[in-house]
């Protein structure tokens, strides 16, 4: 199949790109892909009816498929349908139900959504022949699959659970880092920790272990104490990190993604200590911008410390959040409107939690 789409500029596809190629069928599924999928510019993917239980972690070869590598390494097969619990610590492989039929120029590049992220759940998508773990390659034709590796707390997922999201560029356009300045916006702009605050005041949330399932597709249904410790500013504003422990924390900085651009945080710098501050990290356009109900966003970071405990203190540089260009604005922006649940967040756990 030739698609008809074509894009104004290169960069991110937005929104009614994404719808055009659903209706073209360059995305295709055995469910009818709703409006609801389909962010600003990403298009959320769904499990499909089976994950399996595998070994260890694989990305297939150049010469090898995704069905091949589970069936060599799986230890029993799971029915996603009346709803399965993924353990922590176990590795799981699953089918989603969105395939593609890219045009030559496009590619595909995914991560986790927000949601998944802040409950620690690592997922990668894995496309046949891809140049890497999230990446599907130019002009990609075939299934998608997810890896899913609950870190903290087990999770119950279903057919039809959103964990990740995949967003479409043009393949000849570039990168973050290949992109020019447009409208005055900066290619990329540090982001420090919030620590500080009256002594007492909350500043960030410990994860807890041996904790009951979290339910992904209920929205404000769990009690936070069940799952978090709350963690308070002292007069040092400062915190250690403990090594292979879950930490939900702020930016001190407001983030604004403008309409004309999408970005993404760079989810581990070893020049900036060895943790990691990030597990989803993208950003739809429209996300903090006051005319979508989102002045004084902040980034939350999903920080994990590893192997050796690490110091951090208030205003210390975490990371640093790359924009890249769209090929057009989209149709509608990240925000209240289209029922965003991290618009205008400063401190913040996934949606599964009631609000204090």
């Amino acid at each position: 199949m030739t698609s008809s789409l074509s894009v104004k500029a290169s960069g991110i596809l937005p929104s009614q790109a994404i719808a055009k190629l659903v209706a073209e069928g360059a995305i295709a599924a055995s469910a009818p892909i709703g409006e609801g999928q389909i962010q600003p510019a990403s298009l959320d993917l769904r499990l499909g009816r089976r994950a399996f239980r595998v070994r260890a972690s694989f990305i297939p070869g150049p010469g090898t498929k995704t069905e091949d590598q589970i069936e060599r390494f799986k230890l029993h097969t799971i029915d996603l349908g009346p709803g399965a619990v993924l353990e922590v610590g176990c590795v799981y492989v699953a089918e989603i139900d969105e395939s593609l039929a890219l045009p030559l120029f496009l590619s595909g590049i995914a991560n986790p959504k927000s949601s998944t992220g802040r409950l620690d759940v690592f997922t990668r998508v894995i496309a046949d022949h891809g140049p890497g773990f999230d990446q599907t390659g130019a002009g990609y034709k075939g299934r998608l699959w997810l890896e899913i590796c609950p870190q903290t707390f087990p999770i119950l997922v279903r057919t039809g659970s959103r964990l990740s999201q995949i967003r479409f560029r043009d393949a000849n356009g570039g990168g973050a880092a290949a992109s020019a300045e447009a409208g005055g916006q900066p290619r990329d702009v540090a982001l420090s920790v919030e620590l500080g605050g009256e002594p007492g005041a909350l500043i960030g949330y410990r994860a807890k272990r041996h904790t009951g399932v979290i339910d992904v597709d209920r929205a404000g249904a769990y009690d936070i104490e069940e799952f978090w410790e709350p963690i308070a500013a002292t007069h040092h504003h400062r915190l250690i990190l403990d090594p292979d422990e879950f930490y939900i924390l702020a930016s001190k900085e407001a983030v604004r993604v403008p309409a004309t651009h999408a970005a993404e945080m760079e989810p581990f710098n070893a020049l900036m200590g060895e943790f990691r501050v990030h597990y989803a990290g993208f950003f739809d356009p429209g996300f903090g911008m006051a005319e979508a109900g989102g002045h004084g966003s902040r980034a939350v970071l999903e920080v994990r410390s590893h192997k050796v405990p690490f110091i951090l203190e208030d205003g210390q540089l975490i990371g640093r959040l790359s924009y890249e260009p769209l090929s057009e604005p989209p149709a509608r922006l990240y925000g209240h409107d289209i029922g965003s649940h991290y618009q205008a967040q400063s401190l913040k756990l996934s949606k599964h939690f009631r609000a204090i």
